[in-house]
């Protein structure tokens, strides 16, 4: 048996990987100059987040080509529940992708694991959490067929954690999402979008009814709600908050997770930013120093909050939560910054060429996201169209621009804005 976390020493642990999502190749970029370990990602069928941009073939090895050259992992998502219909997609799927090279594809369907390891047999599998990854047993039975690492399932609490990690063998990697939104369903595994509106979640095309506003009321007393947590605008019992775990870095590593997982293959260049540079920058001063990691709690707070839409939790890891996991409109996070642009390039002069996502305008406060934890306040001094016309603002979305600025922009920064 391994030696546990908890008796090594600092010198001696593992520093565990940052796993950041991107929904297309602009975020797999932000993710990887931001901090990341590791990458995943979904191509255009087999994954969960059908509605995210998603990657072709093409973008999908260049994505790699450009993660492998930063010495960053990149691991495909195949983590649908397959019907009949779906299995020769997915052998397709695993001839084409396997040929790429990702580090890993992320599974749950037994059938689908039995045909990567036919077709895509040097790649490893990961077991994804909508395999219900939630006792010591299941960790064994997926490592025994070959899988190399295993998504423990959000109803875990860090002491089950702990004691999977003791008793399974050494090689046999454990990831934990550690940060994003929460389904209120059993490992993910979602019928109510199904019966609702006919979209399969476990397919990918979940319509996210959880995130719906309900009332509960007995069918011969309309009107009269049911006392279930709730407020004037109805129960949030189906609605989680996000999770969120920069506060409790030492007890992740302390329960001997292996790789830190944030969710959020839906979410934008500014969520991945700020979410990848937090954590990055927390891991990596706790190992510094647990002083230090204190010392900058706030910092880390900060910029979570920055993205969020929705109050934070820490789920089930320190037991079954109760009421104050809803999502309600109480305690709700200010999203207080707004994504702008992402520097794909700079001018000679300093300036930022950028694909514009949200609308600024001449004299403007922005922040300079830099990749060094650091950044810059600037005021916009010109903005030119394409063609090289001046504008008096950027409105319209997906326009590439070039931006002059007080403060010179560094390629591959996050600029946002500064208002709340």
């Amino acid at each position: 048996m391994m030696k546990t976390v908890k008796n090594q020493t600092m010198g001696e642990r593992k520093k565990p990987e940052l796993l950041i999502p991107a929904k297309g190749p602009e975020e797999l970029k932000v993710a990887v100059n931001f901090g990341a370990d590791a990458v995943y990602i979904g191509g255009e069928t087999m994954g969960l987040r059908s509605g995210a941009r998603n990657f072709t073939l093409e973008e999908m090895e260049e994505g790699i080509a450009f993660a492998h050259g930063n010495g960053v992992k990149v691991y495909v998502t195949a983590n649908i529940l397959a019907h009949n219909p779906d299995l020769k997609e997915a052998a397709a799927f695993f001839a084409e992708t396997g040929k790429l090279r990702p580090d890993a594809f992320i599974i749950a369907d037994p059938g689908v694991f039995s045909l990567a390891r036919e077709l895509a047999p040097d790649t490893d599998i990961h077991i994804s959490t909508q395999a219900n990854n939630i006792n010591l047993m299941t960790f064994l039975f997926w490592g025994s067929l070959g899988a190399k690492r295993i998504v423990a399932g959000r109803e875990l609490s860090l002491d089950e954690i702990k004691e999977i990690r003791l008793n399974i063998p050494p090689k046999l990697e454990i990831e934990a999402f550690v940060h994003g939104a929460m389904c209120v369903s059993y490992s993910g595994r979602c019928l109510l979008s199904n019966y609702l509106t006919g979209r399969d979640a476990n397919r990918g095309e979940c319509a996210h009814p959880c995130r719906w506003k309900y009332a509960v009321m007995e069918e011969t007393r309309p009107g009269a709600y049911m006392p279930i947590e709730e407020n004037g605008r109805g129960t949030f019992i189906f609605n989680s908050r996000d999770l969120c775990m920069i506060e409790h870095i030492p007890e992740l590593i302390e329960a001997g997770i292996d790789s830190f997982k944030v969710e959020g293959r839906m979410k934008n260049a500014l969520y991945v930013a700020s979410v990848t540079r937090s954590y990055r920058r927390a891991i990596d001063d706790y190992f510094t120093s647990p002083e230090l990691y204190r010392e900058n709690l706030n910092w880390y707070l900060e910029e979570v909050i920055s993205s969020a839409a929705r109050p934070f939790s820490t789920g089930f890891f320190f037991g079954k939560p109760g009421n104050e996991a809803q999502n309600t409109e109480e305690g709700r996070p200010l999203r207080s910054r707004t994504l702008l642009g992402v520097v794909s390039d700079t001018t000679a002069e300093g300036g930022a060429v950028i694909r514009q996502k949200n609308k600024f305008s001449l004299g403007e406060k922005v922040e300079l996201m830099h990749t060094d934890f650091t950044g810059a306040l600037a005021t916009v001094l010109r903005i030119e169209s394409e063609d090289g016309t001046a504008r008096e603002s950027a409105p319209h979305p997906a326009e590439k621009l070039r931006v002059t600025l007080s403060e010179p922009a560094r390629k591959y920064d996050v600029i946002r804005s500064t208002d709340s």
